[in-house]
């Protein structure tokens, strides 16, 4: 590119440098959940209009972005394919809009440890966002503020349930293959991210401030075409079903006061 616009190489990945680092220091200046009563509501309202669960502040997922190998010696990086990544975690609203995004933990991590070390897992449980929950797939643990489908469902009602949350959830994949079709430097189409995971991860969270920008000033988020998809590992685990009692007996109440 810097050919192309007569800048030299040194002078382009300095640019580059310089405007990362300007969107990492402002980031939660663009990503970041409603503080107000009535935005929190509207977040809840329109989440309920695609499929009718009720509550939901947000959709969560991780996604893995390849990087290029640290070292030889560190393994931490390498993910369950053999490839070396970062596993993103990223939570977004019903239009697409990301409120929370953690990009720097290595790819060996499973998500539901990257959820557990996120800044998010502590604000909802100090009772930060109290009076909703979000939506997660089962490589997460059920919890009291973070819905899951069930393993094996065997009633109407249950499988009404599982199949409104999956409706639901298909936002958070749908904006993960936007962010990528938006910004070819994460799609893997040229190789990896040739910079260390520090950078890598600066690079990931700028993008995602520009995502957030460009929704801001009007561009839909499904305007542009889906290319190819962040990387998200289908994981080997055992079904995540928590023993916590409390969120066990919410989802039954969601299930029995919303899909019977």
């Amino acid at each position: 590119m810097g050919d192309a616009i007569g800048i030299s190489q040194a002078s382009m990945s300095r640019c580059v440098a310089n405007v990362t680092e300007a969107l990492v220091e402002r980031a939660s200046q663009f990503i970041h959940f409603p503080e107000d009563e009535a935005s929190m509501q509207s977040l809840k309202d329109d989440f309920y209009s695609l499929a009718g669960i009720p509550g939901v502040l947000g959709v969560v997922d991780c996604t893995h972005v390849a990087i290029k190998a640290p070292n030889a010696e560190d393994l931490s990086y390498v993910n369950r394919k053999g490839l070396h990544s970062l596993n993103c975690l990223m939570v977004c609203d019903a239009r697409g809009v990301l409120l929370s995004v953690e990009t720097h933990c290595p790819g060996s991590l499973q998500d539901c440890t990257v959820l557990q070390q996120a800044a998010l897992t502590s604000q909802f449980e100090a009772g930060l966002h109290k009076d909703g929950w979000l939506l997660g797939d089962s490589s997460f643990f059920l919890r009291t503020w973070l819905m899951t489908p069930l393993h094996i469902p065997e009633t109407p009602a249950e499988y009404r349930y599982n199949m409104a949350h999956s409706a639901t959830h298909n936002i958070i994949e749908r904006t993960f293959r936007t962010i990528r079709s938006r910004f070819r430097c994460l799609d893997g189409s040229k190789g990896t991210l040739q910079y260390s995971p520090e950078k890598s991860s600066h690079i990931i969270l700028a993008c995602c401030v520009l995502h957030n920008i460009s929704l801001e000033h009007g561009l839909d988020v499904w305007s542009t075409p889906a290319t190819g998809q962040m990387e998200q590992l289908e994981e080997e685990y055992e079904q995540m079903e928590s023993m916590d009692s409390e969120a066990y007996n919410i989802r039954q109440e969601l299930l029995l006061t919303h899909f019977s």
